[in-house]
């Protein structure tokens, strides 16, 4: 999926995350994405795997593969 604009300034991006099967992995994903410099928003979603992320401009995906490794869990890539 290419990187969407949804308002001025704003950038949204969809990841694919292995391994989260729960709303405390959830939890867990966005709060280290959160903490990327320019997030404005991130919603995980644990059934689907997908992890969307609003932010200020395009991401880094290694900050975001970082993240995600911080959690305990895997980027796969983008959606």
């Amino acid at each position: 999926m290419t990187a969407q604009t949804d308002t001025p300034g704003s950038v949204t991006a969809v990841y694919k995350v292995s391994g989260m099967s729960c709303g405390h992995c959830e939890g867990s994903v966005s709060g280290e994405i959160s903490d990327i410099a320019g997030v404005s928003s991130v919603k995980a979603v644990a059934s689907t795997g997908e992890v969307t992320v609003v932010s200020a401009e395009p991401l880094d995906e290694e900050a975001v593969r970082a993240a995600v490794d911080e959690a305990g869990f895997e980027l796969v890539g983008k959606a």
